[in-house]
């Protein structure tokens, strides 16, 4: 195990603690949902590339104390998911309140997708409603011109990690621009992306070896020494971004902040190891979710009802007092934060899927609910480029994926599920209370017909209420000739760097 950091014993994590049960009341406006006397500010943490793999969470190997920290003050959502397992997509439900389908950011932005340049972006809403807006950290969402920040910093990915403590240094330099108005603040850390550091500038002091892990990710669902390895510094890469975390919470906490600031803690998709990233299964698109708002009587649990990515910009609305446009299909998560606000909530959760690339295009679409999990694989009669990518490492990203000869090692229920991922049939169906790794598809399986129905109707529902041009077969088919002939004309990816390539894609999805 990783010893806690310093940082534990400066104070931050037990004065926050005790802050947050001491608040003074705070009398509730009904119209908004906040205080009538003070606008709360929105601390919005967005980390890149992980699953719930948090010791909040249950994970044993990794060292998390100051986002647990987070969690014991706060709300923890244990089914949380993304609208898509690919940064610009999913970043882009969280700019907009939207499906990637509605706003048009259907893969990466350095790959020239990009959302309609009409819509309206957070930030816009805010200033609506007298916020002031910064971002710190990459944005990865096109075009640039929809966002209107009123202070952006490290801009770039910054994959290598370094100066973590910059982030806290902007955030700083941010809220003390105008002291006088409220504020929302998004900052988007770099860990867990690949490459994996073990250690940079000393974060963690004690990173974990191959042989600290007591196994790899289940639903690798392989063991080899290599992956073990890989595992161990994706925990290293969590114990770093905690750090992060920390650093820029107790800056917040000098500057006498946390009383009034909602912090709201999610990742951007799962890890980027086989059967994760750039799928629609678990590992994909559950992430971690904690809320804490300050007010009074706050609740201070975990929540098991179905939430995704398309609820926060309704709750960050909420929050602040922007009216929700009706367009939008997410409803704020503040009524889960109240003590007695048990009932339904929603029965199913969605996700889409397009590929991140042109050479990874594999379309998909999934719809879960408490027990199963769909998936609608749009091109079956294709294999899917991801399978390949990692399994031979294609690049630095990919580094680790399960190897063929590892997946030898593996279980025939483990090695029909990687032949599943690799060729999938039009449709997957899981049992997630018996199989939660989604190992056993029951696609075909007789005793499940009726789930099976049911789920294709709900799945098709929703594409078509939430307008989605993949269920029209021309549109469908219209995209798929548009990658394949930018796969023809501009091999391996040369597209991404010819700054007048434009996709078509805009022109006839709506």
């Amino acid at each position: 195990m990783i010893k806690a950091i310093e940082i534990k014993n400066s104070g931050f994590l037990c004065s926050w603690f005790f802050a947050a049960l001491l608040l003074p009341s705070c009398d509730k406006d009904p119209k908004n949902g906040l205080g009538a006397k003070e606008k709360m500010n929105v601390l919005f943490i967005v980390s890149e590339d992980n699953g719930p793999e948090l010791g909040c969470y249950g994970n044993q190997d990794v060292s998390t104390p100051n986002i647990d920290q987070l969690a014991e003050t706060g709300v923890r959502f244990d089914n949380a998911f993304v609208t898509y397992s690919v940064c610009s997509p999913s970043r882009s439900t969280l700019f907009t309140g939207l499906y990637p389908h509605q706003n048009g950011q259907i893969g990466l932005a350095t790959h020239h997708y990009q959302m309609y340049d009409t819509l309206k972006t957070l930030p816009g809403y805010l200033h609506d409603v007298g916020y002031r807006a910064g971002i710190i950290g990459k944005r990865h969402v096109k075009p640039a011109n929809s966002f209107q920040w009123d202070y952006e910093a490290i801009k770039g990915a910054n994959f290598e990690k370094v100066q973590l403590e910059k982030y806290a240094e902007s955030a700083l330099e941010f809220i003390q621009m105008d002291v006088g108005k409220p504020f929302f603040l998004m900052v988007n850390f770099p860990d867990a992306h690949f490459p994996l550091q073990k250690q940079v500038n000393g974060f963690p002091p004690q990173p974990l070896e191959a042989d600290d892990v007591s196994c790899t990710l289940p639903f690798i669902g392989v063991d080899s020494r290599r992956l073990r390895g890989f595992t161990a510094n994706y925990y290293n890469s969590m114990a770093r971004l905690d750090i992060a975390v920390g650093l820029l919470l107790k800056k917040l906490e000098e500057e006498k902040l946390l009383e009034n600031t909602v912090v709201i803690y999610m990742g951007d998709h799962g890890p980027q190891f086989s059967r994760a990233k750039c799928t629609n299964y678990e590992a994909g698109l559950r992430v971690p979710l904690i809320i804490r708002y300050p007010p009074r009587n706050p609740h201070v649990g975990m929540r098991k009802e179905l939430v995704s990515s398309i609820d926060i910009v309704p709750t960050i609305m909420d929050i602040t007092g922007v009216q929700c446009p009706d367009s939008l299909c997410g409803r704020s998560l503040l009524p889960l934060l109240g003590q007695g606000s048990e009932g339904q909530w929603r029965e199913y959760v969605f996700a889409g899927g397009a590929g991140s690339t042109s050479l990874f295009f594999y379309p998909r679409r999934s719809v879960r609910n408490n027990r199963y999990k769909l998936i609608h694989n749009l091109l079956y009669e294709r294999e899917n480029p991801k399978y390949s990518s990692y399994a031979d490492h294609l690049n630095g990203h990919f580094d680790g994926g399960t190897e063929e000869g590892e997946l030898i090692q593996g279980t025939d229920e483990v090695r029909a599920a990687y032949a599943t991922w690799k060729n999938p049939p039009e449709y997957e169906l899981y049992d997630l209370q018996d199989d939660p790794y989604e190992f056993r598809n029951l696609i075909d399986n007789p005793q499940y017909s009726s789930i099976r129905d049911e789920m294709i109707g709900v799945l098709a529902k929703w594409q078509r209420e939430t307008d989605d041009p993949f269920y029209d077969k021309g549109i469908f088919d219209r995209f798929v000739a548009e990658v394949d002939s930018v796969n023809k004309h501009f091999p391996n990816h040369s597209y991404a760097k010819d700054s007048t390539f434009r996709w078509k894609y805009l022109q006839y999805f709506k």
